[in-house]
């Protein structure tokens, strides 16, 4: 990548042999038609072990991928988000148990859903409000508009619904009509994934008196000189970014998202903290290698040693499978829990996967996904374009892989 020199895995107890594992993947992807290319990189010791870049980033206009193609990374931003609302905690602003009603009144007093027919939503008063925690672990009682499986879901994708991804209004518009909508749970009670994040994008937002875009920009992505990425792709860029695509019938490609007509070429009014950024590898690698040092990179300290450690422990009551039924999230949910900003390792056994104790991670909706992993000072990033990430295992392929090449 561009911004870290290749070792060999040796020198940071990897084997070469076994990470040449991962290349031979790669390649069997994209050969098979199924996923136009790719980019993965392996960390360790804060030594770039293995960078491989295979395929194209757009089939149609025959463009190879490139060390610094432009993703959309969707929920990869939620991380970022997260960074910034810990660094308000930091400053003293709220605690983790305030209700955010605090701040944003109109989160006062929220309804949860119970049931109803013909339409009509029947709710009761919620035990308690929405607090920042709940937000930062997706336990708000928020859901997701795609979901479609209960009345909630389908308010928000209502003409008149909350789209934090097409959005044109302001942050601040689509998060008090997302205030009137009832919840699909108590606060505290039961995981979902949720535009939570997006509203601690606008809670980032009333809490500094700073544009959302605006604070992780001067505040995060510039101190960490992740110099690619934004909520947009502006000009000079356009040709590094990539296209996105479905799988059509037979595994076929369908173009989704053009990269010379995409809505992500320009700036926009409402900017998803949940899921609105593109990024690179390179970028996203200083991102992980921030979280490795527990909050800091070249001399730069955006979070304390005791926040970076309480956010990627386990805030849940058990695992994710414990808090009810997860109806779709970016992980699997038994032996997996979720910190305030990303999901958690517990218990690898249970989760049916090689890995460790007290390692983090998401990943996004185009198939994209990272892990750091403090105890083995290592840190995995995945690119590509496909959606759904459902799609296909490389998540879970990719972490028996690079995990078998650790030899130390």
């Amino acid at each position: 990548m561009d911004t870290l020199p290749l070792v060999t895995p040796e020198q940071v107890g990897l084997s070469a042999a076994r990470l040449d594992r991962v290349r031979t993947w790669m390649h069997q992807w994209v050969d098979s038609g199924k996923l136009a290319g790719m980019v993965t990189c392996v960390m360790r010791k804060g030594q770039l072990a293995f960078a491989e870049v295979y395929g194209k980033s757009d089939v149609a206009r025959d463009k190879p991928m490139r060390p610094d193609t432009i993703f959309r990374i969707y929920s990869m931003t939620k991380p970022l988000t997260s960074t910034a609302i810990m660094m308000l905690y930091e400053e003293g602003r709220f605690q983790l148990d305030d209700p955010i009603s605090k701040f944003i009144p109109a989160f006062a007093n929220p309804r949860v859903y119970v049931g109803g027919s013909r339409g009509k939503m029947e709710t009761v008063p919620a035990e308690r409000e929405i607090n920042f925690r709940d937000l930062l672990t997706h336990t708000s009682g928020l859901t997701y508009g795609f979901m479609e499986s209960t009345p909630v879901d389908a308010a928000y994708r209502a003409k008149d619904g909350v789209d934090f991804q097409t959005a044109d209004t302001s942050l601040k518009q689509v998060v008090e009509k997302l205030a009137t909508i009832p919840l699909i749970a108590q606060p505290g009670k039961a995981w979902n994934y949720s535009v939570a994040t997006d509203v601690l994008g606008y809670l980032v937002e009333v809490i500094s008196g700073q544009p959302f875009e605006k604070y992780l920009k001067e505040k995060v992505i510039d101190p960490l000189r992740m110099i690619d990425t934004d909520f947009h792709v502006p000009k000079e860029k356009h040709d590094r970014f990539a296209a996105n695509y479905s799988a059509g019938a037979g595994g076929k490609l369908d173009l989704i998202d053009d990269p010379a007509k995409s809505r992500y070429l320009a700036p926009r009014k409402v900017n998803s903290g949940g899921g609105g950024l593109v990024s690179t590898a390179a970028d996203y690698l200083r991102f992980c290698q921030f979280m490795l040092n527990k909050g800091e990179l070249d001399g730069v300290r955006l979070l304390g040693r005791k926040t970076v450690e309480l956010m990627t422990m386990n805030h849940l009551n058990g695992d994710m499978a414990d808090m009810g039924t997860p109806r779709f999230s970016e992980s699997t949910y038994t032996g997996i829990g979720f910190g305030l900003g990303f999901s958690v390792m517990i218990d690898p056994a249970k989760a049916y996967i090689a890995g460790t104790p007290g390692e983090f991670a998401w990943g996004g909706a185009a198939s994209t996904a990272f892990w750091i992993d403090p105890a083995e000072d290592m840190a995995v990033v995945l690119l590509t374009q496909l959606m759904p990430s459902s799609t296909y295992p490389i998540r879970r392929e990719l972490r028996v892989l690079t995990y078998q090449a650790i030899v130390d």
